[in-house]
């Protein structure tokens, strides 16, 4: 089986598509805005046989699309089923937490030497910055003897379960751009994110659950939007879906006042007879993607209840997690991507907002508010990593955990105050941490400077971590494609030059 043009399509074959074209007059071509110029380029691509993809071009006896989401083979043998990616949004301080700079704290307070400031331009910073060395104390834990804050004393004691990744970059210092470039392979508005292409190459290892599902805390959503967990140019039944820790789960998917489970399966029976003859007579994927979610959203009312109901966790998971049920948290949403992620949801996407360290107050300087956001995700993962692996899950599967960017080794010291410290964005060294699905345990990979400013070992471009964990996942980024605005689309971007990093795999 083969990924390379792994584009949905309603027919059976491509001679298929063609015959349907052809017999199509002129006026209904120019009439059903589904086909437009697209539909030109793609029947003209039909036409070889290179194109064929039996997994995705089947059709049931009845006539309608198989379900988008139905689980589908792999390239090669997958290390990892499933991935929770845990985003702390506006991007934690290295410095504070994993990159350990004994130089940086001597001189702490000095002019940073000016051989760092070279073409440099900051996000905030104005004028010559000094130099800000961590406050808090580093010491090594486990086996592996990872070197590790004390601001994570329960992240410490899983330390050989972690990977850890000191030299990821990015090409981008604010925000928005940097969270669309990390998790959907574009700085700009448009592509689509990590999980859609996972659910797009591998389907889901479940019918009763959306194969995507997104957990906020924090009481913001990410700076991007809603568009790190958008399906972009994919079909929409690739989207992630939201999902809330308190009242309504899932937003207008239960029944409304009056209207009962069995009035609901008729009238959503109506409607699939209907959009069928519709998908019969255009091949509109939006179409098939729509019958799709319909039917998964009937299935939901009652699999979603359940299994974000934290209540029927046992008092010392509950403990173990800090999760109170019915309380929307950072800890609830790590219990609930376990919960998840055992009902086999393939991507659980996490955003805790609230990690943007400028020290412009004490809301958002080093020694208030990162104590606060570590105290209140430092044992959540933990007790999630611990939790997946007494369940024997944890080597199928993969938890990534990071920001969109680093900080600064320089204090930012915004309009000349000094009451605060905090650090500004940067985009040439951050720290992601890896742990279950086949990555290599108790392991530091990659290295900064002495000051903690560049990479100088192993760079992990952002490309390149895509890559490495579609790799895990058992895809290769460069076959996982699809056809859009006439190029072939790739997570990794349209160039082929992120690569797998070995060092990163067990």
């Amino acid at each position: 089986m083969s990924h390379h043009h792994h584009r949905p399509r309603m027919v059976a074959t491509p001679a298929e598509y063609m015959a349907e074209l052809q017999a199509m007059t002129r006026r209904q071509f120019l009439a059903n805005s589904a086909w437009g110029i697209g539909g030109i380029a793609l029947a003209s691509m039909l036409g070889t046989d290179k194109n064929s993809n039996a997994d995705t071009s089947q059709l049931h006896a009845s006539g309608s699309a198989i379900d988008p989401l139905m689980a589908r083979a792999p390239h090669f043998a997958a290390r990892a089923k499933r991935v929770i990616f845990i985003h702390l949004a506006g991007a934690p301080s290295q410095h504070e937490l994993f990159d350990w700079k004994p130089a940086l704290v001597r001189h702490n307070g000095q002019p940073c030497p000016d051989e760092y400031l070279k073409g440099e331009h900051f996000a905030f910073i104005k004028g010559h910055p000094t130099l800000l060395g961590t406050p808090y104390k580093f010491a090594r834990h486990g086996r592996s003897g990872q070197e590790l804050s004390e601001l994570i004393p329960h992240l410490a004691s899983v330390a050989d379960d972690l990977c850890i990744v000191k030299s990821c970059t990015t090409d981008q210092f604010n925000h928005a751009p940097a969270q669309l470039l990390l998790h959907t392979g574009d700085a700009r508005f448009g592509g689509a994110s990590m999980g859609s292409w996972l659910t797009y190459g591998l389907g889901s290892e479940t019918s009763e659950l959306p194969g995507f599902v997104v957990l906020v805390s924090g009481d913001k959503t990410p700076d991007a939007g809603k568009s790190v967990w958008g399906s972009g140019f994919l079909p929409g039944a690739f989207q992630g879906v939201q999902c809330r820790a308190s009242g309504d789960p899932v937003l207008y998917v239960q029944n409304p006042e009056g209207v009962d489970r069995a009035a609901r399966r008729r009238m959503l029976d109506a409607l699939q007879d209907l959009n069928s003859m519709a998908a019969a007579s255009a091949s509109d994927p939006e179409t098939e993607a729509r019958i799709a979610q319909y039917e998964l959203a009937f299935r939901m009312q009652a699999s979603v209840p359940d299994a974000m109901d934290i209540a029927h966790e046992d008092p010392a998971t509950l403990a173990a997690y800090g999760a109170t049920p019915g309380k929307a948290s950072f800890a609830n949403n790590c219990l609930l991507a376990r919960r998840l992620s055992e009902r086999g949801v393939r991507f659980v996407q996490l955003f805790d907002w609230g990690w943007d360290a400028h020290g412009t107050s004490a809301t958002d300087d080093i020694l208030t508010q990162l104590p606060k956001k570590c105290k209140e995700s430092d044992r959540p993962v933990a007790a999630l990593i611990n939790d997946l692996r007494q369940r024997g899950l944890l080597d199928e599967t993969l938890i990534v955990w990071g920001g969109e960017f680093g900080r600064t080794p320089m204090a930012e010291f915004r309009d000349g105050k000094k009451d605060f410290f905090g650090r500004d964005h940067h985009p040439h060294c951050f720290t992601v941490l890896l742990a279950g699905g086949g990555c290599k345990a108790g392991t530091t990979y990659g290295e900064t400077d002495e000051l903690g400013c560049r990479v100088v070992r192993d760079p992990v471009p952002v490309k390149d971590l895509q890559a490495t964990i579609l790799h895990l996942m058992g895809l290769d980024h460069r076959r996982l494609s699809y056809l859009h605005a006439g190029l072939e689309r790739h997570l990794t971007g349209v160039t082929p030059d992120a690569r797998v990093h070995a060092g990163l795999i067990a």
